[in-house]
């Protein structure tokens, strides 16, 4: 019998109209376009403005975008899951109302949170769906609205985060290809370094929290730096040696757009030429649970049938991982 892969069939995205430039940036908070650019390799990001627009605005044209694309009748989804840090409500499933809104009406859904890791997680959850045998088509979306909890007079994290969404669909695959191998992880004492404080159970909404701003991500930017160039660039080369890989071997490595140094350590790490990696963050900025997908859907062109590729990521938690997997389709 044939071992089913679980492979990505078509890709979607859907960045905001509205555009956050280094220079704007300049008469909200102390910095300058070169400031920022060097340290992390963003010159611009997309704002999604209007009222009532949240993560799932985003997550919804991705997926029209992607259903468009592969001409697919969203009927015959199975699940969908919407990875994403910044759900539209507490207690209401971010991924279940975007099924509704694209018309996947067969479909189960569920959000998976685990900061900028969480595209990553998400694929994992979809392969194991898909390799079952239970399932043929899921959904995978990564999206977040980062501008709905940044606090635009710190500096420390205004100048990083955007928003946007990118969808995958995975299908069963008999060539072999799809997801090969994966190494993931996490340290939960890293949730002290990188979060929003109020808004959770632990400490609910108050008007306190809001007058002390505790509904804003916080960052100890030098811990984060450091846990992120180390554990990204570590689960990369573990990947790699598993599987007996060298970096002739990689077409590609996706790691998550959170900083450029991060991203170049990366590929520092395995000795990969700067050819060989995907990188959008100038555009863009860290979307967290969108930068994978966005790198696919700007890198779709150029990908090609049997196209290894790797997937790294780091996030708040701290989670962190790699993905080893093949390209399906030219």
């Amino acid at each position: 019998m044939t071992k089913i892969t679980a492979a990505i069939t078509a890709v979607g995205k859907y960045v905001p109209e509205d555009i956050l430039t280094n220079k704007m940036l300049e008469k909200l908070v102390d910095t300058n376009d070169d400031w920022i650019t060097t340290r992390t390799g963003i010159k611009e990001r997309r704002i999604l403005k209007g009222e009532g627009k949240g993560t799932s605005y985003m997550a919804i044209r991705a997926a029209k975008d992607l259903i468009k694309k592969k001409n697919l009748d969203p009927k015959e989804i199975d699940l969908v899951i919407v990875s994403t840090a910044t759900p539209d409500m507490q207690a209401a499933a971010t991924a279940v109302y975007t099924a509704t809104q694209i018309g996947a009406t067969n479909a189960f859904g569920f959000d998976l949170e685990a900061a900028c890791s969480s595209f990553l997680y998400g694929m994992s959850v979809a392969s194991s769906y898909i390799e079952s045998g239970r399932y043929k088509k899921i959904l995978l979306i990564g999206a977040d609205k980062c501008s709905s909890m940044i606090d635009y007079t710190d500096r420390a994290t205004c100048i990083i985060f955007g928003d946007g969404a990118g969808a995958v669909l995975f299908e069963p695959n008999e060539e072999g290809l799809g997801l090969q191998d994966e190494y993931l992880r996490g340290d939960g004492d890293g949730r002290n370094f990188l979060r929003v404080k109020t808004g959770g159970s632990m400490y609910p909404t108050t008007k306190e929290a809001i007058d002390n701003k505790e509904n804003f991500v916080r960052q100890d930017g030098k811990t984060v730096f450091k846990n992120a160039v180390f554990n990204m660039a570590d689960v990369t080369a573990k990947i790699l040696e598993r599987n007996k890989l060298t970096n002739n071997d990689v077409t590609w490595l996706a790691a998550h757009q959170a900083n450029k140094r991060i991203i170049e350590a990366t590929a520092n790490r395995i000795n990969l030429d700067a050819s060989k990696v995907m990188m959008n963050i100038q555009k863009y900025g860290n979307t967290t649970s969108a930068t994978l997908p966005l790198l696919l859907a700007d890198y779709e062109q150029q990908l090609k049938k049997g196209d290894t590729i790797i997937f790294a990521a780091f996030g708040g938690g701290f989670t962190w991982g790699a993905i080893y997997f093949k390209w399906a389709y030219n």
